[in-house]
């Protein structure tokens, strides 16, 4: 090893800022090295671990005893163990560990070190999911919206529940995605048996195959014998929201486990068999979600045998009345108001707004507003909107004029944004294109060089009949 001046120092640097628990005990159990990850996953302070022993701060369950120790005593390492313990506030804290005993020159066992990744949160997902299965709360009669455009994805929806086949779900953020895939749940056959949602962008990639699939007990150690979401689903649904952020490797599983209609849990040798119904949404154009290798395109053929797209709100505004009412209704019962309505001057804001959060953020600005209500107030005005809403609505530089007409207020071309405006050009060009080839979706597709396929989605996208 070539000498350093400062090899130490810089050492000890490197051992901070790198994004993993380092925990270093000597012979006698005291901490010598405890980096700042590590105080972040177990929720104290360096001084309170460091020159201490790991029974004086942490407490372990009977049966259990820490693996830093049990290195130090045995000598041999151990790989992905789990481990559950305490804090000395009575934390609970979940741990995947590799630990190793500290060797001299001699092979003398002069410490132990502990690389540790957390997992607590992950431990309180999977309980939830246990927990919660079979528990949906939205039908059909929960969808609230009259426009064309969203009534013909409510009408497939609706076909979609006589079946069995997979669904996928387009829709950008705050669309209302899982709603949409609880009511065809609710509305299938399958409605008594469980459904299970899991959000696949909320789960590390190390962990989340033995979640889907399930663990078969040694298959790691400290693994035990855990149906994955699949067997807790069996019968039912299963709804794996934002699909995209699955890396490579478990898509293959996925489409595997849709193929074969059975899965195997990590670490076994056996395949079980499965009768679910999977339902995945994603948040981006599936084109450009294959382009930009978020999802596999063998995978989204298998998917998208049903596909639905859901408009976002800025495409269906004459909905607003609808849903700011049905929020004024659902807060008045929560906070115990009367609350009438909305103010013509609110509603010429809406209208004129992008709503880049959608439905979910209508929502919150309905919620937010009616926390601003003084006694005696029966409508929203412009005084009462969140603080953020008005400046990005621009509220300050011009008064809104009444308008009875709301269904008919579009946003003027001088005041779209880049998106909406790059939008609004490629839906123009598509419709002369498609003109110039007599409607021919495959020479129009040639000609645009782009598949049949992304052609047929963006037509759908931007609703050209």
């Amino acid at each position: 090893m070539i000498k350093i001046e400062g090899f130490q120092t810089i050492l000890y640097s490197l051992v901070d800022v790198i994004d993993i628990g380092i925990h270093i005990i000597d012979t006698k159990g005291r901490t010598i090295v405890y980096n700042k990850k590590m105080a972040e996953i177990e929720g104290m302070e360096s001084d309170e671990v460091l020159g201490k022993k790991i029974h004086e701060i942490f407490k372990f369950k009977e049966e259990t005893e820490s693996t830093l120790i049990r290195a130090l005593h045995s000598g041999k390492k151990t790989e992905n163990s789990k481990q559950t313990y305490f804090n000395n506030l009575g934390q609970e804290i979940t741990t995947i560990n590799n630990t190793f005993p500290i060797m001299d020159q001699n092979h003398h066992i002069i410490g132990a070190i502990e690389v540790a990744k957390d997992i607590t949160n992950l431990e309180r997902i999977i309980k939830d999911n246990i927990l919660n299965k079979g528990d949906t709360k939205y039908t059909f009669d929960s969808i609230i919206g009259t426009s064309e455009n969203f009534l013909e994805v409510i009408e497939k929806s609706k076909r979609s529940t006589r079946t069995t086949s997979s669904i996928l779900i387009v829709g950008e953020t705050g669309t209302g995605k899982e709603l949409f895939a609880q009511s065809i749940h609710n509305g299938s056959s399958r409605s008594t048996h469980p459904f299970i949602s899991q959000n696949c962008a909320a789960l590390p990639d190390s962990l989340i195959e033995g979640i889907l699939f399930g663990t078969k007990k040694g298959a790691f150690t400290g693994s035990i014998e855990r149906p994955g979401l699949f067997e807790q689903a069996q019968g039912g649904t299963i709804l794996l929201d934002e699909i995209n952020s699955l890396n490579p490797n478990l898509q293959a599983k996925l489409l595997r486990a849709l193929q074969e209609r059975t899965i195997r849990r990590v670490g076994d040798t056996k395949d079980k068999k499965i009768d679910v119904r999977v339902i995945a949404t994603i948040n981006e154009d599936p084109i450009d979600a294959i382009a930009n290798d978020h999802l596999r395109k063998d995978l989204y053929y298998r998917l998208s045998v049903v596909s639905l797209f859901i408009p976002p709100l800025r495409e269906r505004k004459e909905d607003i009345p609808l849903l700011a009412q049905s929020f004024i209704e659902k807060f008045n019962a929560l906070f115990e108001l009367n609350i009438e309505g909305i103010s013509e001057e609110v509603y010429a804001l809406f209208y004129d707004y992008d709503w880049p959060g959608n439905v979910r953020e209508l929502e919150h600005i309905i919620e937010g507003a009616m926390n601003l209500l003084e006694p005696g107030d029966i409508k929203i005005w412009p005084n009462h909107l969140p603080a953020l809403f008005k400046k990005k609505a621009h509220l300050g530089e011009a008064p809104a004029a009444k308008n009875d007409d709301h269904t008919n207020r579009e946003p003027q071309e001088s005041t779209l944004s880049l998106d909406d405006y790059i939008a609004n050009t490629e839906k123009q060009y598509l419709e002369k294109v498609l003109k110039e080839h007599g409607m021919n979706i495959s020479q129009a597709a040639k000609t645009l060089n782009i598949s049949r396929q992304s052609l047929q989605y963006r037509l759908k996208k931007y609703q050209v009949k």
